[in-house]
């Protein structure tokens, strides 16, 4: 007898998971996903740069003290730092894409209440803007280890660049815009259209289908993920205080830099050149150095050369302020923006998924902007002391002992996993 193969039918009523939706399809597309993150990355520190060129204006019109004027650009950083611990239990309770969307709103709120008549508005939208940007800042090193988990390092580069561009275009520009709208309200008040385009791009995203699911809803990191006891860990401590005490630096010097060039003797058209173009050079930085982190599985020996840039200029800035100066912008550039794209870029590649990401992002950040809000008011009441530069300086290089030991126990390659 012959035998027999008989192919199996497939059952008529078998469940069938619904086709994802065009809008849903757009929203898990790679190009969509980037454009979007750098996007959103332009709006991470715009609205804070703008304000510096801008400052003796602002201070003018209010009649505002030194004090109050320093306390302006202060304030939005403590606020990074208050909110940031917050932001994890926010991305699991309503995904990170209405977070994300949600901050944009809510930065290009606070720039709109920074222009309305009387002081109180001015201060109250520096709060908001600083508590938008560390929504955005939190939560986006777990959207891009979730989104690109093996390109994670590049793509922290791809961000910071972005954000460190969005910052220098912002301080490039506020002058002109202050002249072409006929008042620094006008030029400070043109950052919110940008946050609001970024939020229009952004919208697709918050119907990316959730995990196994063909729902149209913002998909959020398994609870299960996080990671117990964070605070205790000795690397999440090191990491923070690495990105804490780069952040100081790099605040520090953004404050000072131009001043110092000054008090020593060059003019200030050349001391702004300089300046600008110590910020052109941060952009290569927070693209090559997070990138090269990627492909190494221990990041020390960029540990070392991100401080060694640091103390370099820095010490320039001692030994021979004028004279060197374009060699110090170079290494201070190099230093500042490496040093916080390996930073962000660390926070990525020592966490073991979305979630901790997520959490490790929310604890650096909050002890980093902390310690980093010291730098520049410590820095102007130091000199106000002294009289001069020199300790001021030296003592940043003493914080860049600091950087160096922790950020060489966060570059050893080792995960932080649930």
């Amino acid at each position: 007898m012959s035998r027999t193969t008989i192919d199996a039918a497939p059952a008529p009523y078998a469940p069938s998971t619904p086709a994802p939706s065009l809008a849903a399809r757009i929203a898990v597309h790679p190009v969509t996903a980037l454009v979007g993150i750098l996007l959103v990355s332009l709006n991470m520190r715009a609205a804070l740069s703008a304000v510096s060129p801008l400052l003796t204006d602002v201070s003018d019109g209010y009649g505002l003290s030194s004090t109050a004027g320093g306390l302006l650009t202060t304030l939005p950083v403590l606020l990074m730092g208050v909110t940031a611990p917050f932001v994890p239990r926010l991305v699991r309770r309503i995904g990170p894409e209405r977070v994300v969307l949600g901050a944009l709103v809510l930065l290009a709120a606070g720039v709109g209440l920074r222009v309305v008549t009387g002081t109180w508005a001015l201060f109250a939208g520096s709060v908001v803007i600083g508590a938008a940007i560390a929504l955005l800042n939190v939560t986006m090193p777990g959207l891009v280890k979730r989104d690109f988990p093996d390109r994670a390092a590049t793509m922290t580069g791809v961000y910071t660049t972005s954000m460190i561009v969005g910052a220098t275009l912002a301080a490039a520009l506020s002058v002109p815009m202050e002249h072409a709208f006929g008042g620094w309200q006008g030029s400070l008040a043109s950052w919110s259209v940008l946050a609001l385009f970024a939020a229009a791009v952004w919208l697709p995203q918050v119907r990316r289908p959730a995990a196994g699911s063909g729902r149209g809803t913002a998909a959020r990191p398994p609870a299960g993920e996080r990671m117990a006891g964070l605070w205790r860990h000795p690397l999440a401590w090191q990491l923070a205080l690495y990105m804490g005490v780069m952040s100081l630096l790099s605040y520090t010097l953004i404050a000072w830099m131009p001043t110092i060039l000054t008090d020593q003797g060059m003019d200030r058209g050349t001391a702004g050149a300089v300046f600008a173009f110590c910020n052109l050079i941060q952009v290569g930085g927070a693209f090559v150095v997070p990138t090269l982190a990627g492909r190494m599985s221990s990041q020390r020996v960029l540990v070392a050369l991100m401080v060694s840039c640091n103390v370099g200029g820095i010490l320039g800035l001692v030994l021979a302020p004028v004279g060197g100066a374009w060699v110090w912008a170079v290494l201070l550039g190099i230093a500042q923006g490496g040093g916080f794209g390996l930073a962000m870029a660390l926070i990525v590649l020592r966490s073991g998924g979305a979630a901790v990401a997520s959490q490790l992002s929310g604890m650096s950040q909050m002890v980093g902007y902390f310690i980093a809000a010291c730098g520049p008011v410590g820095f102007g009441a130091l000199h106000q002391v002294t009289g001069g530069w020199t300790l001021p300086l030296v003592l940043l290089v003493v914080c860049c002992g600091v950087a160096l030991t922790a950020g060489l126990g966060a570059g050893r390659a080792q995960t932080l996993r649930p």
